[in-house]
């Protein structure tokens, strides 16, 4: 039996549950972008799930400095993301490689912020909020109306594509670049920089600003602001957690899979103890998010549904498997 469609699916009360709704784990996976989206010559800010997550305007920066740290953070203070990078020429372009292909140590980020940090001040007009291994976060000041794009959406590809634009305002998107161009020239005589090339390192030869927003425009989906436990890996989940006033650990506990979200890093694990759950009885019913050609998707699977009878009526049935779920 094909599992239902959210949409066209009505809610049965449970029993079991004395509320009235139905026991549900709902689970996340992450989505990629279509860059030829509507003929548009320009990409839409986000990958699919961080749209999902966050709404339209994808304020990750904010999101993204509650979740690295315990400061309180203006709901109305736009708030810049910049993290140091690798910029891997080839013949006849750039490619920004993920910061999992660098090895930054902490160090390494410590030393290049204190080079670059007298013209972040300067350019911004404010100074910085918080910095760690990775993330470096600032009031975006002058670039609050710059379309950028995350590492996450922008890595592997040519960065002409994925450069910040300007939006309504002409001119922040040249001053990023005159910004970002005078500390490559710091960055390039560095002493981190020549210590990761005599050790085969990739140097870190630009900086990278994404995430643009305030914690105001967060819209976050009902099926994350109703869960009563968040899973998941990424800190943008975690960051999210705290917007949400909602209970929220790296990896998910069996304990608490009623009515819980989770987007984590290998969710196929998770799949055999939520089969279980659904034929013991503990749950209700799956949701599961994905988006297929970059367009949300949401599945809701029974016991019944995962359940795949055969027209031999004396075989038990088969059982619904995470490779039949992903083809599906």
């Amino acid at each position: 039996m094909p599992p239902k469609i959210k949409e066209m699916t009505q809610k049965p009360a449970h029993p079991q549950n004395l509320q009235g709704h139905p026991r549900r784990f709902t689970l996340m996976l992450a989505g990629e972008d279509v860059i030829d989206e509507q003929g548009s010559n320009q990409a839409r800010q986000g990958l699919p799930h961080e749209r999902f997550l966050l709404g339209d305007k994808v304020p990750l920066a904010p999101v993204l400095l509650l979740s690295q740290s315990s400061q309180h953070v203006d709901p109305n203070q736009e708030i810049a993301c910049l993290q140091p990078v690798h910029l891997h020429a080839t013949r006849d372009h750039l490619i920004l490689m993920s910061q999992n292909q660098i090895d930054l140590t902490e160090a390494e980020s410590t030393q290049l912020l204190n080079v670059a940090l007298p013209l972040l001040t300067e350019d911004f007009g404010h100074e910085l909020l918080f910095h760690n291994q990775c993330y470096w976060f600032i009031p975006a000041g002058p670039f609050s109306k710059l379309a950028s794009y995350s590492v996450e959406q922008a890595h592997g590809r040519n960065v002409d594509w994925w450069m910040p634009h300007d939006i309504d305002e002409q001119g922040v998107a040249k001053r990023w670049r005159k910004l970002q161009n005078e500390i490559q020239m710091l960055w390039h005589i560095d002493s981190v920089n020549e210590a990761r090339q005599e050790n085969g390192l990739p140097c870190i030869n630009s900086i990278w600003i994404s995430g643009i927003g305030k914690l105001s425009d967060v819209q976050a989906p009902l099926a994350v602001t109703q869960a009563k436990h968040i899973f998941g890996q990424h800190p943008l989940l975690s960051g999210l957690a705290k917007v949400c006033d909602i209970p929220f650990n790296a990896n998910a506990s069996i304990e608490q899979f009623t009515n819980a979200f989770a987007w984590v890093n290998n969710p196929e694990i998770l799949w055999p103890q939520l089969i279980t759950q659904l034929l013991n009885n503990q749950l209700d019913e799956l949701l599961i998010i994905d988006f297929p050609g970059g367009k949300i998707r949401e599945r809701i699977f029974t016991m019944r549904d995962i359940q795949k009878k055969s027209w031999m009526f004396w075989k038990k049935p088969r059982i619904l498997s995470w490779d039949d779920l992903i083809q599906s």
